[in-house]
């Protein structure tokens, strides 16, 4: 027994290197049930068990196995989009995990946070489209919006300790060294003690080290035509689709996955197959063959008042 110990803690303790050469320090790593003999027990990094708060399951059975059962509720999740135009999907794909995580609260309400130019760059969000398309009444929606990527922080960090919000949302755009392992820890550690999530929403920028276990890269998919009673009416537009790839999960397998959000049942379903025509054909616009645009010589200027 004394040697079985010894060895599952010597496993842990390169788990956390690893992760910490990574990276990707985890805040607390799974005790498996069949050793602790207990369900629902996860060992923090202080060693003392805690009660799990649970998975959110996404609809999903594939996505679902991938994250090792499903969302962690007391948890950071990121949502990342690689390129501007992704961050209407990241919104939605994440508004649905919002609307799917407040059965759990009884609708209580919810936080966003925007920083900086995020809101002004996607735009803002637009109420009667999110009550119709994923059930969140207007008056459970709360927004703040901070100049300052420092100030977002600190509302994120503050609501995420708050039991009456059922999610907070944060969303950045681009890289910054402010959104740091520190940083994400302290937003960690405050979802963990109020056992409710906040989803971090990237737009745009390559995936930085954070502390979050979970990182999902969304993207929009081609919809299929929508179902009718009689058939597949010809020329509509189906449920909006989501491309989720699973970037970092407790399981770490890589997979990726084509979803749709059926707004009647406030639920995900798996798509195996591509819709009819629905091939991305690339960039819009190619790219320069030159680079980029040479800049001028730098000349004189002078100023002169205008009457």
């Amino acid at each position: 027994m004394a040697t079985a110990a010894v060895a599952r803690e010597a496993v842990f303790a390169l788990r956390r290197e690893i992760a910490r050469i990574e990276g990707t320090l985890p805040e607390r790593l799974e005790l498996p049930a069949r050793e602790s003999g207990q369900e629902g027990l996860v060992l923090r990094r202080g060693g003392a068990p805690e009660r799990a708060a649970g998975l959110l399951r996404t609809g999903s059975a594939g996505l679902d196995t991938a994250l090792g059962g499903g969302l962690p509720l007391a948890s950071l999740v990121e949502i990342h989009g690689r390129q501007s135009r992704d961050a209407g999907a990241v919104a939605g794909f994440t508004l649905a995990l919002a609307a799917l995580a407040r059965k759990r609260t009884a609708n209580a309400p919810l936080l966003w946070v925007g920083a900086g130019e995020a809101f002004s760059e996607a735009g803002a969000p637009y109420m009667p489209g999110i009550l119709n398309r994923f059930g969140i009444e207007p008056e459970a929606m709360m927004f703040t919006r901070t100049r300052r990527l420092e100030d977002a922080l600190w509302v994120a960090e503050e609501a995420a300790s708050l039991t009456a919000l059922s999610v907070v949302l944060l969303e950045v755009r681009g890289p910054s060294r402010r959104l740091d392992l520190t940083a994400t820890r302290r937003l960690h550690h405050r979802t963990q003690a109020a056992r409710r999530p906040l989803f971090l929403l990237r737009q745009a920028g390559l995936p930085e080290p954070t502390a979050a276990p979970v990182r999902l890269v969304v993207s929009a998919a081609a919809s299929g035509e929508r179902e009718t009673l009689a058939g597949r009416l010809a020329g509509s537009i189906g449920p909006p689709a989501f491309r989720v790839e699973t970037s970092r999960s407790r399981t770490g397998i890589p997979a990726t996955f084509m979803l749709e959000w059926n707004a009647d049942e406030r639920a995900f379903h798996e798509r195996h197959t591509l819709p009819d025509e629905a091939q991305d054909h690339g960039a819009v616009v190619s790219v320069s063959a030159d680079g980029a645009h040479p800049a001028g010589q730098a000349g004189t200027v002078l100023a002169r008042g205008v009457a």
